[in-house]
């Protein structure tokens, strides 16, 4: 696939989510549609989804989760620093681990 191709569909797919995040609220069926566009567009074009907003997809139930609408988020209270999210739809809590930065000059 050429890439401008590739960076147009990656933009429109950004363009989705960002729609589908300010809708949440005010219209949830929109925005479901919205993120259910996105990803049939990395489907059909077989195109990997950015981190970024691959983070915002349930990985049990794969739903769009807005975070403190559709999810919820924690911060672990153990020695491994991480958030906890929970998806409002599924009760799965899945982690993300935090990693310490590392100071320049050591």
């Amino acid at each position: 696939m050429k890439p401008a191709i590739k960076d147009l569909i990656i933009e429109r797919m950004k363009i989705l989510i960002k729609n589908a995040i300010s809708n949440a609220r005010s219209n949830p069926e929109l925005a479901e549609r919205q993120a259910v566009l996105a990803k049939r567009l990395c489907t059909k074009y077989r195109i990997r989804m950015p981190y970024e907003l691959r983070s915002n997809y349930c990985k049990k139930c794969k739903k769009f989760i807005v975070p403190g609408f559709t999810a919820r988020i924690r911060i672990g209270r153990s020695n491994i620093k991480s958030i906890r999210i929970t998806c409002a739809f599924c009760n799965h809590t899945y982690r993300k681990i935090i990693k310490k930065q590392i100071p320049i000059g050591q």
